[in-house]
């Protein structure tokens, strides 16, 4: 009776662990770049149901032995978290028109420097740095596979490949731009090309938060996207979450009423025993 208690709070504390990873969704809702989490269960190790009166082992001359204490079937122990992975599934491109937004269509990763370490974002909502360094939000400079990338605003062009372009020609001389489109290239220069990485098993990245994720021993190290599987880069653009709010949603609600399923199981379990314990006392006494 008791063990009904553990199989019903192990349902439970799964429905707690998936609503703790539906909410950080819908947090994140309006997060560029951000994957949703998902939670996986797996069923406890089962335990084998044998007939007690009849334990022991007989022979049958000339045929062996047989076990006296058949199985009478299989007992569930609930149910455990299993995983905790990450839908690497595409966002919607979102236009921003600002020349230091980047996209990518496609697997893949940009690559920043940061104080621990190089770290990985799909968040390509970029801002030009006080030393001219295109950088993340937080102040981590985005990588070419050349270094940081320093570049100045009207000046420089991505294209779908992730190549970086200058003007070296009229960089911004307002005397040599007298008479000319703000808009006009000539002799672009190429400056270097962004650090696109993809993993092995990309599920298995670590979330570091701010939109950062890093390798682990599972998802094996950054490898260089090379040319002709690289995802197209967009500029001006950033990639919207993956996260479905209207399913997220439902996901609650089935949360909640798996909950209470569960709660009311053990709510069940309790009166019953209670129900026993009291005829055993009333019927002993």
């Amino acid at each position: 009776m008791i063990r009904g208690w553990y199989t019903a709070a192990s349902g439970m504390r799964a429905q707690q662990w998936r609503l703790d990873a539906v909410a950080n969704n819908l947090a994140n809702v309006a997060t560029d770049g951000y994957k949703k989490d998902v939670a996986a269960f797996k069923a406890s190790p089962e335990l084998l149901i044998r007939r007690q009166d009849d334990d022991g082992v007989y022979n049958i001359p000339p045929f062996g032995s047989a076990d006296a204490a058949p199985i009478i079937g299989k007992l569930g122990m609930g149910v455990e978290l299993n995983e905790l992975f990450t839908t690497m599934t595409q966002g919607a491109l979102k236009e921003t028109f600002s020349d230091f937004d980047l996209a990518l269509d496609g697997a893949g990763f940009f690559c920043v420097a940061t104080p621990y370490g190089e770290r990985y974002t799909r968040n390509g909502g970029f801002f030009l740095g006080k030393e001219g360094f295109l950088e993340t939000k937080e102040g981590y400079p985005v990588l070419g596979e050349n270094g940081p990338i320093r570049v100045k605003a009207n000046n420089f062009q991505i294209d779908k490949d992730g190549r970086v372009w200058i003007n070296a020609a009229y960089p911004d001389d307002p005397e040599v731009m007298v008479g000319r489109e703000s808009n006009l290239w000539e002799e672009p220069v190429l400056l270097d090309t962004l650090k696109i990485v993809e993993f092995e098993l990309e599920r298995y990245l670590e979330k570091q938060g701010i939109s950062l994720y890093r390798e682990s021993e599972f998802s094996g190290p950054a490898m260089i996207m090379e040319e002709g599987s690289r995802p197209r880069v967009f500029q001006g653009f950033v990639e919207a979450s993956n996260v479905d709010p209207v399913i997220e949603m439902v996901q609650m609600i089935e949360v909640n009423r798996a909950y209470e399923a569960n709660q009311k199981v053990i709510q069940t379990e309790d009166q019953v025993l209670g129900t026993l314990i009291n005829q055993v006392a009333k019927f002993g006494s």
